[in-house]
């Protein structure tokens, strides 16, 4: 059975990630391997927007090695973010989990149907087969993902999770009570 088009073989695109690869091997010329492991020494996850403005371990004063980091658009708890803190939890040092949204989000800029008519304008796909999930009141998006995290029976009763809205103008965080 042949394969579809975007499922070939494709030789790899040297010249579309050239200046990634170059920055690679500068990297690696540097390189030293600090023996970390794949356990979060810090025993904390961080579940973060994808928005390149945003360093996760500079914001919270953290190292490599130290927490596991999700990212998504919106830093929304998904099912995959459910199956990754399953994962981190009972296998890789988590106990607490940080669910960090930010300001100035794209995914908090407008409703659901905004975002998919944005697309079809820019590109002229019809996006409304997926579920962006966006928000219009970034808190209580986050009590919505707390509860996911401190409901979903398959991680452990003692998983620590809280909610902070990053500035991203200031970098302060301010915490959520819920």
């Amino acid at each position: 059975m042949p394969l579809s088009r975007t499922a070939e073989l494709q030789p790899f695109p040297a010249e579309d990630f050239a200046d990634v690869l170059q920055a690679n091997d500068a990297y690696a010329l540097d390189y030293v391997d600090a023996g970390l492991t794949g356990w979060a020494r810090k025993g904390l996850a961080v579940v973060t927007c994808m928005d390149s403005r945003i360093d996760p371990l500079a914001v919270l004063g953290l190292e490599p090695g130290d927490v596991k980091i999700l990212r998504n658009a919106g830093a929304r708890v998904t099912d995959d973010v459910l199956r990754t803190l399953m994962l981190a939890s009972h296998l890789l040092g988590v106990t607490r989990v940080l669910v960090m949204p930010h300001t100035d989000c794209k995914m908090a800029s407008g409703e659901e149907a905004d975002i998919h008519q944005a697309i079809k304008e820019k590109s002229g796909v019809d996006t409304r087969s997926i579920e962006i999930r966006t928000v219009t009141d970034q808190r209580s998006a986050v009590i919505t993902d707390l509860t996911r995290i401190r409901t979903f029976p398959l991680l452990p009763a003692g998983l620590v999770a809280a909610g902070a809205l990053l500035d991203i103008r200031t970098g302060r965080l301010t915490p959520y009570d819920v």
